[in-house]
Order: structure tokens, then sequence, then C-alpha cells
């Protein structure tokens, strides 16, 4: 019998970007050097994006940034709105932003909850949100891909 946790239930919904508001969380998809960076946390072994709860006063580009660094040691990138995203399980849902980082220079990562980075050609299978990485990680794929073509970056 196969368990599925919390984390591999949740789903999402994407939409254009800031249409939905009322934000309650940031993701960031972030790329290094052609390929996606993810980190993992102490307390698993799967991969994930970076991101996390905008806190008060927080937009959702400073959520992102501090995000960002504190789950990756990433100080040198550049931040690009992606889409919005509904994220549910069950009857609860809550609205969030996704970002893109093109980033430029890897820094050292602060203590925190998360363990190591990596980069990855393409995503693993070990993912922390099975159901919802992958579709964020396309619709920022998308943006990377336009980005790239239009500045070589």
């Amino acid at each position: 019998m196969e368990i599925t946790t919390e984390r591999e239930a949740l789903q999402c919904h994407i939409y254009p970007v800031e249409t939905q508001g009322n934000y309650k969380y940031v993701v960031v998809c972030s790329s290094y050097e052609g390929k996606w960076l993810l980190s993992r946390h102490k307390a698993r072994d799967t991969w994930e994006t970076q991101g996390g709860h905008i806190e008060a006063g927080e937009t959702p580009l400073d959520a992102a940034r501090r995000e960002l660094y504190e789950e990756s040691g990433v100080q040198d990138a550049e931040l690009y709105p992606v889409c919005d995203y509904l994220g549910y399980r069950g009857k609860g849902a809550t609205c969030g932003m996704v970002f893109l980082a093109v980033v430029h220079r890897m820094g050292i990562m602060p203590e925190s909850e998360m363990e190591e980075v990596q980069v990855f050609e393409v995503l693993p299978e070990n993912l922390t949100y099975p159901l919802v990485t992958p579709l964020l990680m396309e619709e920022a794929g998308k943006l990377r891909k336009t980005l790239y073509q239009e500045t070589g970056a």
C-alpha cells in the first residue's frame, strides 16, 4: 500500500501573473548556467524549488529574493514574475506567485532548514511536490527560453 503525504497530494492551477492577488507564498524556479537549481531540506530526501511564506510588509518580489538567498545562498540573480498559482489539497487552497531567478553567481548558503543545493539538467524524480513542481517549472522554462533567445543569457 502506497502512502501519499500531504506534500505529495498538493496540486495547483496556474493563472496569468498578478491576476490572483492576496498572495501567501512565493515559488522561485532558479536557473543557473542553463540548468535548474533545486534545494534539499534537512528533514527530507527530496528536491524542491526555493520559496515560502510572504512575511508581513514584504512584496512577493521581496519574499522571493529573501527565500532564494535563505534556501540556496544566491545573492546575484535577476528575478522575473512568471505566473500566479492556486495551490490546493482537499478543500484548502492558497494563492502564490511564481518567479524565475536567473542566477549569475552562486554564494554560500546560510544556516537554514536546507541541507544542500544542486543543479539538474532535468527535474529529478524525487521531488517534494511532484504534482506541482513540474507544472511551475514548465511555466518558468517558457520564460527562460524566451529570455535566452532575447539576450543569450
